[in-house]
């Protein structure tokens, strides 16, 4: 058999051998899995017209004295006329002009008028070495503030405080001094105990 008519059988052959393998493919296939669709994301539409949620929400800002403020939370719900914002599963992140930062965790919080208060148990680590807990927390958004007033737990370089309440705020300077000649103090007051771990 010459090369010329092995070509032209395989020719002929090639594409029947084609036709053949891709017409098996189709009356094999499997029927489409009804379970594997697309999947939606499950939520009553009733309940997302009459309570609206923001997912993922973020704000950024900078207080009057210098201090960054970044809020972030899982979702929150938007403010009404009988109620302000609320947030769940809050991150918020402070950093002074002095360098001082802090990073406060908290399941819920509101966000008022210049304010941003934490509640459900919230946990503060302050770059100085500081880690605090407390049941709720507020924080301005107008100038650089944060304090607790029902009871903190604090640990720091030398030792544990407890005391009914806290401050986080710089010292009283004077007006004409630098945003970083003002830095923030760490004050605890009311019933303040000290336990010293040298």
């Amino acid at each position: 058999m010459t090369r010329t008519r092995i070509v032209r059988w395989l020719r002929v052959l090639l594409p029947l051998v084609a036709l053949a393998i891709l017409s098996t493919m189709f009356l094999f296939s499997r029927q489409p899995d009804g379970d594997a669709s697309i999947p939606y994301a499950e939520v009553d539409a009733e309940q997302m017209a009459r309570e609206p949620r923001i997912v993922a929400p973020e704000y950024a800002g900078v207080t009057d004295d210098g201090a960054e403020v970044t809020l972030r939370a899982l979702d929150a719900t938007p403010a009404t006329d009988e109620r302000d914002a609320a947030l769940q599963q809050v991150a918020l992140e402070w950093v002074r002009p002095d360098g001082l930062s802090a990073h406060l965790t908290a399941p819920d919080a509101g966000v008022g008028q210049d304010l941003i208060a934490l509640s459900g148990g919230v946990d503060i680590s302050l770059s100085s070495g500081w880690t605090l807990s407390a049941p709720e927390v507020e924080a301005a958004t107008d100038r650089s503030h944060l304090g607790a007033s029902n009871g903190v737990v604090a640990t720091g370089p030398f030792g544990r405080i407890t005391s009914d309440d806290m401050e986080l705020q710089p010292k009283a300077a004077p007006s004409d001094a630098a945003e970083d000649e003002n830095p923030a103090v760490l004050s605890f007051s009311g019933s303040v105990r000290l336990l010293y771990q040298p």
